[in-house]
């Protein structure tokens, strides 16, 4: 197990762990929830890649100090703070990047939030700002990209759901709910968009050792049950999504649209 571990620290820390996707180099690509986990994992690998990444966060300081840590080394990126609940400013908030850096060409729903609750202590407020939080920006943010992305040749749409509705997982129905409507918002995406050019896939993590991961839920306990599971025995992490990502958003990925693809390491 330690090669492994090593193996993997190495694949993390290597500025070449992504392969290099031509097709991206100048793309206008928007994550939202960029600032950490996941979503900071995208913004630093689409950067690599020479692709203009705006990113949105609630999290001004962490967003604002990746932003400045990219450009200091001559990438392109840029931060602005948005909470995705208020639909009117992350739509607002669109216009003025494309504006700026022209049409996105890859937009990668990214933000949010998998708190736990039990289904008899939530409340219909609760629900829908749970909605509110990991479905609804998903539509609205396809809305408003779509018509520069197609005027401009086309593109990309990535919708991040979770393997955990396919797992059928408890603790958090809400989360569940809205991760399973990501993926029904995808097909219809697809068909509605391919017409112009515009592919939308669903990447499904599964449980992916982000900061928060690691420090809110993983136990000895929960990794020994978790390596039980999963096909492939080492744990997954951010990068390992990231590549994925990657690749979808690139030209390479051009005839496939409307799928869902799952990196967990074969628990499914």
């Amino acid at each position: 197990m330690s090669n492994n571990k090593n193996n993997n620290q190495n694949h993390l820390n290597s500025t070449q762990a992504y392969p290099q996707y031509p097709s991206l180099s100048g793309r206008h690509a928007l994550v939202t929830g960029g600032a950490s986990g996941i979503g900071e994992a995208l913004v630093r690998a689409l950067a690599q890649q020479g692709c203009l990444v705006s990113f949105f966060d609630i999290d001004q300081i962490a967003g604002k100090t990746l932003s400045e840590e990219l450009n200091g080394k001559g990438l392109k990126t840029h931060f602005s703070r948005v909470d995705l609940t208020d639909i009117e400013t992350l739509k607002s908030t669109i216009i003025e990047r494309i504006a700026d850096w022209g049409a996105i060409r890859l937009l990668v729903n990214n933000a949010a939030n998998d708190q736990r609750h039990s289904l008899q202590d939530f409340s219909s407020e609760q629900f829908d700002q749970c909605m509110s939080v990991n479905l609804k920006p998903h539509f609205f943010t396809a809305q408003v990209v779509a018509p520069a992305m197609a005027e401009a040749g086309g593109g990309s749409i990535i919708n991040m759901s979770s393997n955990s509705w396919m797992l059928g997982l408890s603790g958090y129905l809400g989360y569940v709910t809205a991760k399973a409507g990501i993926s029904g918002l995808t097909k219809g995406l697809a068909r509605e968009l391919g017409g112009q050019k515009i592919r939308v896939n669903t990447v499904l993590p599964g449980w992916v050792m982000t900061e928060k991961q690691k420090h809110l839920w993983l136990t000895p306990e929960a990794e020994a049950e978790l390596m039980i599971q999963q096909a492939l025995k080492e744990k997954i992490e951010p990068e390992d999504v990231a590549d994925l990502v990657l690749f979808l958003g690139s030209d390479n990925s051009r005839m496939i649209s409307g799928q869902s693809l799952v990196v967990d390491g074969g628990r499914l």
